[in-house]
């Protein structure tokens, strides 16, 4: 299992590394003890959050309303939860 991603009770947890403002909306590897992620979107008035939690959702698979910033709205270090096992995320990923 990585190290990035934890069981939760309603789903998974993902400790995530963004770098906004980028040309493109990816996944881009690990970061440290996080999986980074480059985001499309700017990093003022929550556009970036928001971008974020589209991204995931699209990824995968989810409606927006199953993927929850849990922490970090206005820092790179972000914990996101998703309504999928730890084993649904990493066969989407």
């Amino acid at each position: 299992m990585k190290i990035w991603i934890k069981p939760h009770p309603k789903g998974s947890t993902l400790s995530l590394h963004i770098q906004p403002g980028a040309k493109k909306s990816e996944l881009v590897g690990e970061h440290g003890e996080r999986l980074k992620v480059k985001i499309k979107a700017p990093p003022q008035d929550g556009e970036a959050n928001l971008c974020l939690i589209q991204f995931l959702a699209d990824l995968l698979k989810l409606p927006k309303a199953k993927v929850h910033l849990i922490s970090g709205e206005s820092s790179r270090q972000k914990l996101v939860l998703v309504e999928l096992s730890p084993e649904e995320v990493l066969t989407l990923l």
